[in-house]
């Protein structure tokens, strides 16, 4: 009797202080979460779709979005060699890779924004690509370098701050019509804020192994149509490759 008089004493005490125990942490976390939802509606809305077509801007060439004489990147002597032999028949876009920072968030298509607590999803019809900025103070992997770099963010007032390194080299990574490349060293820098009816950007370009300086271009998009959905890329490898066998090569 005595042990089972001592168990249920134990079983009420265990019960006791986990009752006690959830009870302050509620009592913790209930106002973190009110603090969390009110700096939630402190910052800057840039949900929803946005178009970066024609109609808002200029289509991609040779003088978009930068231009000789006003923000035309300084090329170093590396680059200026890769850019004399480059040739179009070796684009990795024509092995349906996706186009990279700088160039694709100029490219004339649509962008999707969704805002969460700890990261920020920007997803472009242009080659169906997702980027994910992350806003929980992580540090880029030291081993993970892919096409589309790893981003963190932060909200300076209005303005969302998007830092991106950590890219593989790219014989197209400055865009995809000037023959220029970028390195593992590409620091790509944005600046998100909203005006009225439309979503602006400031993207500054660093890459010291082919940049003298850094260039930068600002841009913009507008509200898409209401309802409107990213359409599919779906870029078919064979069909890429088609049109290659139509250049004439440089070299043979």
């Amino acid at each position: 009797m005595r042990d089972t008089y001592g168990r249920a004493c134990a079983r009420r005490y265990v019960a006791m202080v986990a009752c006690t125990t959830m009870l302050a942490v509620a009592s913790v976390t209930a106002p973190e979460r009110v603090n969390a939802q009110a700096e939630a509606s402190d910052l800057p809305d840039f949900t929803g779709v946005w178009d970066g077509g024609g109609r808002v801007r200029r289509i991609n060439g040779p003088n978009a979005p930068w231009v000789p004489g006003e923000n035309f990147p300084v090329l170093n002597e590396r680059a200026l060699a890769f850019q004399s032999i480059f040739d179009e028949a070796i684009a990795p876009k024509y092995d349906c890779v996706p186009s990279a920072s700088p160039a694709i968030q100029y490219d004339p298509y649509y962008m999707e924004v969704v805002q969460w607590p700890d990261r920020v999803l920007l997803r472009y019809e242009k080659d169906d690509q997702l980027r994910t900025v992350w806003l929980d103070g992580r540090e880029p992997p030291p081993n993970e370098y892919t096409v589309q770099g790893f981003s963190v963010g932060r909200y300076e007032g209005d303005t969302l701050v998007v830092e991106t390194t950590n890219f593989v080299f790219d014989i197209t990574g400055f865009d995809d019509y000037n023959g220029i490349p970028s390195s593992q060293l590409k620091k790509v820098t944005e600046l998100y804020w909203a005006t009225e009816d439309q979503l602006n950007m400031t993207l500054t370009l660093e890459d010291p192994l082919f940049l003298r300086e850094p260039a930068s271009y600002t841009t913009r998009w507008l509200p898409a149509r209401e309802g409107y959905k990213l359409n599919p890329y779906e870029c078919d490898a064979i069909e890429a490759r088609r049109s290659v066998r139509f250049m004439v090569p440089r070299y043979n």
